[in-house]
């Protein structure tokens, strides 16, 4: 590396420092939070492109960012047919089943006291249970094909909505739930108009790690048995053959599903649990 090339890698250093500080100082507009960060995700794959260029780093070890945009257009078909597979139906299908299955029984045993003491223990087993351990079985159960891996993601995401579920409904104020016993109101409409409603917030922070927790799942769950498609086939066939670059093309759509389904999941939060004090400061 010659000096002129050090020296222009130190102003633009320094450059994106002070870029990244003056974007993230300004007050008010929502959009200020946002700019921040993409800001500061440009400057990232600025010195990753830099880095490797400059350092000559092998593609086998890591791939440049304008190499792995050319492997993604390439491979569009394929990684379009992987998101499929992956997302649409495993990813999905699993956490509407795991997040509705959680909430349910979490609604039962605040129903039924009794249920706490006999279901709650062996639900916390489903969070317990490893997952390398558990997606070979599900392979053998349902087959190579997505509803093995789907039913990998029901059993990591029903525990976090149980959980969040119990706490939110328990969550509303031993006043409120008093006047509305007063009124003699039944179970249900006090679920419907009291107990639901304040547990919003925890059912939103449980979908809001579930989606995580899903794709993560089902990305792993493909390793042990897959169809020719799917995100964890990608990665792991492509890793065996040393094509560096659509691994991180798999990597890229995996991180960008996750950030687009937590992003819609906190402006639909917004929307319906506007009047909490966490989203309100938000």
């Amino acid at each position: 590396m010659t000096p002129l090339i050090a020296i222009g890698l130190v102003l633009a250093l320094l450059l994106a420092g002070w870029s990244v500080r003056r974007c993230a100082a300004i007050e008010g507009p929502r959009w200020a939070g946002p700019l921040t960060a993409a800001l500061f995700g440009l400057w990232v794959l600025f010195f990753w492109q830099a880095g490797v260029t400059v350092f000559e780093v092998p593609r086998v070890l890591l791939p440049s960012p304008l190499r792995i945009v050319e492997s993604m257009i390439e491979h569009a078909h394929t990684l379009g047919r992987d998101f499929v597979q992956t997302v649409l139906k495993a990813v999905l299908v699993g956490w509407v089943l795991g997040s509705g299955l959680g909430f349910a029984v979490g609604v039962a045993i605040d129903r039924a006291p009794f249920l706490q003491r006999g279901l709650l223990p062996l639900a916390s087993l489903t969070s317990t249970v490893p997952l390398v351990a558990v997606a070979p079985i599900m392979v053998m159960w349902f087959g190579f094909e997505w509803p093995s891996k789907a039913a990998v993601v029901v059993l990591m995401t029903f525990f976090p909505m149980l959980i969040a579920t119990l706490a939110g409904l328990q969550a509303a104020g031993k006043l409120e739930r008093e006047l509305m016993h007063s009124y003699a109101a039944s179970y249900g409409r006090t679920l419907l108009d009291l107990r639901l409603p304040c547990a919003v917030p925890f059912i939103m922070s449980a979908l809001k790690v579930n989606a995580t927790l899903a794709l993560i799942g089902a990305i792993v769950a493909e390793f042990f048995g897959s169809p020719t498609v799917g995100l964890g086939f990608r990665i792991s066939t492509e890793a065996a053959r040393m094509n560096m670059s659509l691994v991180w093309g798999a990597i890229v759509v995996a991180a960008v599903t996750g950030s687009v389904a937590y992003a819609l999941l906190v402006l639909l939060e917004r929307r319906w649990a506007f009047w909490h004090p966490s989203v309100r400061a938000g």
